[in-house]
């Protein structure tokens, strides 16, 4: 069989779907689940200043929650819904926003920054 004969229409070989997911265009992504939310929490406890900024389903990925520290330091998960995210902020008193609205902290990326100079700095 050749390669092109996969796409070819009326083709008696069909390609299979991926199991479990869901999926979102030509891609399957991995849902939410309680170790996302854990490290979600741990986050929150162990820093200060932290702001949520909810992410909007995209072609590639799910719902996510990036979360950002005062210094600039941030993590990002997947989340189950929009309003998860806004309620999971309201419960451990984080100010959430939609990050297609206001975008995200100049902070985050001055972290980056910082993380990619040193890296740079010791030749990694």
């Amino acid at each position: 069989m050749a390669f092109l004969d996969r796409f070819r229409r009326g083709s008696r070989v069909r390609m299979s779907r991926p199991t479990g997911g869901q999926r979102t265009g030509s891609t399957t992504v991995r849902a939410a689940d309680r170790v996302d939310e854990q490290h979600l929490h741990e986050f929150v406890e162990a820093r200060r200043g932290v702001e949520g900024f909810v992410e909007p389903r995209t072609a590639v990925s799910e719902v996510t929650l990036l979360l950002v520290a005062h210094d600039g330091e941030w993590t990002r998960r997947r989340v189950p819904s929009v309003a998860w995210a806004h309620d999971f902020a309201n419960k451990h008193q984080v100010p959430s926003y939609d990050a297609a609205v206001v975008g995200v902290p100049q902070r985050m990326r001055d972290y980056n920054s910082r993380i990619k100079a040193e890296r740079r700095e010791r030749g990694l």
